[in-house]
């Protein structure tokens, strides 16, 4: 029996390497004989896609410093794949919300210039194709603080450069740009977004109203944030013709992809897709009997492109049954099974605080895999 592992990672318990190994655990549990198994850790442009992207293709972990959200020097990391050329970025690891106090949280002056130092770090290592992943920002800024960290310079209403490491509340200032110092190397490069979020830049969806709240933005900083954006477009647009107002997809990371799609050379794909392109995922469930896959929470926003979704929609495609190992189940799973999900289970097998859970998350990973592997070995 051949049976595929590929799970995300349990965030706060697990990475999902070590959620797969978990899983492998409980399969051997079982004492089921004659049972190979293939652990793949997987991502979907979110917290661990470095790293599943590096192991994937014996690449390596450059450690560097740079700016976080607020301007202080951090340790920080990105990614080389084995092919030496294409670098992998996590902005989060720079710019992201988890690098906050709760009461440091403020997109009027948080930036992405830590991100654009990084892209710079990457350049320097001779990378030349980008993968970024843009889950997890604490920003707002329309990738003005990653601009200003390549070159570009931001200009006010008298033609005077503004401070680097712009927030969201610097945007308002912004008259003018002028890429004449934008690092040439860039023309040569091309950019991946992993990303899964369509959101444009503006409007009742887009980067602001929805995902503003979250990172900090009170009611009444949103409608200043909004109007910065949009006058922040208007000039991206002025100076490049494009336009990235209503473009799908402009609005993630707090329009850190519209600063991106502007003026580098990007497009953007879905995350899953991404990883599961270069760690080999599709080739891995050709010919397998069953795949375990799972994350920490499972609920309606599942179906629409995380890793779970992913993998059993892979495994549809070859006639696999997959199943769900979740921390928690939530409302709305029901379109999942429509998307190849055969089952979805919670770890949680008894009375338990989510302190308890999160601590206890290898052992009833075990747990939860041998019983899933029992009940399908019978019906072999």
């Amino acid at each position: 029996m051949k049976i595929v592992i590929a799970p995300d990672s349990y965030k706060g318990s697990l990475s999902a390497k070590a959620a797969g190994l978990a899983m492998e655990r409980g399969v051997r549990l079982a004492g089921i004989g004659n049972v190979a198994t293939s652990v793949i850790p997987m991502a979907d442009g979110g917290e661990g896609t470095l790293e599943c992207l590096v192991e994937g293709t014996n690449g390596r972990i450059i450690q560097t410093v740079v700016k976080d959200p607020l301007g202080r020097d951090i340790p920080s990391v990105f990614g080389i794949l084995g092919d030496g050329r294409t670098g992998v970025i996590e902005m989060a690891k720079s710019s992201g919300l988890y690098l906050l106090q709760e009461s440091e949280r403020n997109p009027l002056l948080t930036s992405t210039y830590g991100f654009g130092q990084l892209i710079l770090e990457a350049l320097n290592e001779g990378c030349r194709r980008f993968i970024l992943g843009l889950g997890g920002s604490a920003t707002n800024d329309g990738g003005a603080g990653m601009l200003q960290a390549l070159g570009v310079d931001l200009l006010d209403s008298k033609g005077a450069v503004l401070a680097a490491g712009a927030g969201g509340g610097a945007l308002g200032e912004v008259a003018g740009i002028s890429a004449e110092n934008l690092d040439k190397r860039l023309a040569g490069c091309t950019f991946t977004l992993a990303c899964d979020v369509t959101n444009p830049l503006l409007g009742p969806s887009g980067a602001t109203a929805v995902f503003g709240p979250q990172k900090g933005a009170a009611p009444d900083m949103v409608g200043r944030l909004e109007r910065n954006l949009a006058r922040f477009a208007d000039v991206i647009r002025a100076e490049t013709g494009t336009s990235v107002h209503g473009l799908p997809g402009a609005g993630a990371a707090g329009g850190l992809a519209g600063g991106i799609l502007a003026f580098l050379n990007a497009r953007a794909e879905s995350g899953f897709t991404i990883v599961s392109a270069v760690t080999g995922l599709e080739e891995a469930v050709k010919g397998a009997d069953l795949v375990l896959t799972g994350e920490g929470r499972i609920d309606a926003q599942t179906a629409g492109g995380k890793t779970p979704a992913g993998v059993a929609g892979l495994a549809a495609k070859h006639g696999v049954p997959a199943v769900v190992l979740a921390g928690s189940v939530g409302d709305g799973i029901e379109e999942l099974y429509g998307q190849g999900v055969t089952a979805v289970f919670s770890l949680v097998n008894g009375p338990m605080s989510l302190d308890e859970a999160m601590r206890r998350t290898p052992e009833l990973l075990e747990r939860a895999a041998a019983q899933v592997l029992r009940v399908f070995a019978v019906r072999k």
